[in-house]
């Protein structure tokens, strides 16, 4: 016999588990189900910074202290032009609103925890999953071994996952950005720097940012056409003490090698029938500001607020609007990214001079104009397009 359910999350990642734990606190049934087992899931390393909005999820439904209360807060960001150290205090300038260093693996772990201790319906190694009756009364899912019908369906299992894939493609309007920069990630056990850190030189881009207190994930841009997965230690080592203009860089122990992938898709609309999409599975976006996670979450949190409206007042406003709602926010943080992006790359661009001397201008503002650096932490922060003053709360 097939399991009922209000609404079955598809994907156990940060965008299902808030979901999960929302939709719980409120009250609304839900089954998770996740392909992968639970040690893979819980020791996924992702970059994690929970801006202040999306932060403020967990507060509202009474998760913050469990969730994200003892991750570092983000105070001063440092940008290096050829070595030349400037700083921003983005939290000051929004208003005091900071975020937080919560890496995914540990944000998950928690999300797991609060969900399981809640009494919560999780099930791993849940592999083939297809839906079926998307546009029908009651949808269902299938996977091996078992089969859950529910109200709602919530795809939050990322951009290759299935939920998209089985939108009719004529429902669908995708939008793909390929930004032409290519980076490569590297963790390391090395000591952290202070404040997050950029490095725009003429050698290239290059970032540090902390990974707990005794290890360090850096950033470097490389050319079209290299492989840096071949760059040996000591490159890799020379790279950064070059374009972060420090000589002195501590070196220590690689743990782990990859390249990124510097593109934007975005889908429209995020649901078709009963299905609402969620987090990667609609959107992806470059690492430039951070918002990867922090789009999930607040997807998460529009889906949550909708299904609750539904299921206990009768309320379908909220789901029909959550498309729009979600594809403003996106929009913006796509725009962001790609204009902080554009702008320190192109600093340090020496085979485009008018364009670099234009990026140039703009990282000056950034420290000149105080208008110009209050609306870049506002988006640091997190914004809701939705508002007439653009603030999030």
């Amino acid at each position: 016999m097939p399991d009922e359910t209000t609404v079955a999350i598809i994907g156990a990642g940060p965008a299902g588990l808030t979901l999960a734990n929302l939709l719980q606190r409120s009250g609304v049934d839900c089954v998770v189900l996740e392909a992968r087992d639970r040690a893979y899931v819980e020791n996924r390393q992702r970059a994690g910074i929970i801006d202040h909005h999306a932060g403020r999820i967990f507060e509202e439904y009474g998760l913050a202290d469990r969730i994200v209360g003892d991750g570092p807060v983000e105070t001063l960001m440092e940008i290096r032009t050829d070595g030349v150290p400037r700083f921003l205090d983005t939290p000051a300038l929004a208003g005091g609103r900071p975020s937080r260093l919560v890496p995914q693996q540990m944000l998950v772990r928690r999300l797991i925890a609060a969900f399981l201790d809640g009494g919560g319906d999780l099930r791993f190694d849940a592999a083939d999953v297809a839906v079926h009756d998307l546009t029908g009364p009651r949808p269902r899912v299938t996977y091996r071994g078992g089969e859950v019908h529910a109200a709602y369906l919530a795809g939050c299992d990322g951009f290759h996952g299935v939920s998209r894939r089985s939108i009719p493609a004529e429902a669908l309007r995708t939008y793909s950005f390929d930004h032409g920069i290519g980076w490569f990630s590297v963790l390391a056990d090395a000591p952290p720097p202070r404040y997050p850190l950029m490095g725009v030189s003429r050698h290239g881009f290059a970032a540090q940012f902390a990974r707990g207190p005794y290890a360090s994930r850096f950033y470097l841009q490389y050319q079209p056409g290299e492989d840096p997965r071949q760059w040996t230690d000591e490159h890799t080592w020379a790279q950064l003490r070059l374009r972060l203009g420090d000589p002195d860089l501590v070196a220590g122990p690689i743990t782990g090698r990859e390249v990124v992938d510097m593109r934007s898709f975005v889908a429209e609309p995020m649901d078709h029938g009963r299905l609402f999409l969620v987090g990667d599975a609609a959107h992806i976006i470059t690492p430039m500001g951070a918002k990867g996670m922090n789009l999930a979450l607040t997807d998460a949190s529009v889906l949550a607020r909708a299904l609750t409206a539904a299921v206990h007042q009768g309320d379908e406003t909220g789901l029909r609007e959550y498309s729009a709602v979600c594809l403003r926010r996106t929009w913006d943080y796509q725009e962001f990214s790609r204009w902080y992006a554009e702008m320190v790359h192109e600093a340090g661009d020496e085979s485009q001079p008018f364009r670099r001397r234009l990026a140039l201008a703009r990282l000056d503002r950034l420290f000149t104009s105080p208008a110009a650096a209050t609306a870049f932490a506002d988006l640091m922060a997190g914004t809701d397009p939705g508002q007439p003053d653009g603030r999030a709360d």
